[in-house]
């Protein structure tokens, strides 16, 4: 069962990493990072083993910094030692570090990056169960927890191009989700 992952990430993709994090945070999966825990009286070293030791699966955000980075590959290289399960999230035109290099990798580039969202959620519901999703109503601010769509319906929406409905249940107002990253598309279109 995956209830925790950890995000490997350089710091020049921690906006990439902080959205990964509200896509993991939606279907109810933990996540650790270095770089977002801020912990004082314990070293670098100290939190990236803690969070690569108590994750279920480590998902490495491999753009060309991150593929050039010292730490992302020790951090890599601490997941494959440990056999951790690593889903490498690589962007168009670079390659996977030597380590990794045998493992299928989900590729991205900065425009499509929702894209690679939704493969990793699908991914993920293929070597676990996620039954519940957490949805912030963009109206009234409360945060619900409700059923996650079945995977059919989901990607019945992907290819219809459509987004999923619910309703909240505070405040009762219809939503829309975006099938790839299972967040609410706000009136104006602009992501939350």
């Amino acid at each position: 069962m995956i209830s925790r992952i950890y995000i490997a990430h350089c710091e020049r993709d921690e906006k990439l990493a902080q959205e990964l994090a509200r896509t993991l945070w939606a279907v109810e999966l933990e996540n650790f990072s270095f770089l977002s825990k801020k912990t004082v009286g314990l070293s670098r070293a100290e939190l990236i083993n803690f969070g690569i030791n108590h994750s279920d699966c480590v998902i490495a955000i491999l753009s060309q910094e991150g593929v050039e980075s010292p730490a992302v590959n020790q951090e890599v290289g601490l997941a494959v030692g440990r056999g951790q399960l690593i889903i490498p999230l690589l962007e168009t035109g670079e390659e996977l570090p030597v380590l990794i290099r045998h493992l299928h990798s989900i590729r991205f580039s900065r425009k499509n990056y929702e894209n690679a969202l939704g493969q990793v959620i699908h991914t993920i519901r293929q070597l676990t169960r996620l039954n519940w999703l957490k949805i912030k109503c963009p109206n009234c601010g409360e945060v619900m927890t409700q059923y996650i769509a079945p995977e059919e319906e989901v990607e019945t929406a992907l290819l219809a191009g459509n987004a999923l409905k619910t309703i909240c249940t505070y405040c009762e107002q219809h939503l829309s989700l975006n099938p790839q990253t299972l967040r609410p598309i706000l009136a104006d279109s602009a992501q939350p």
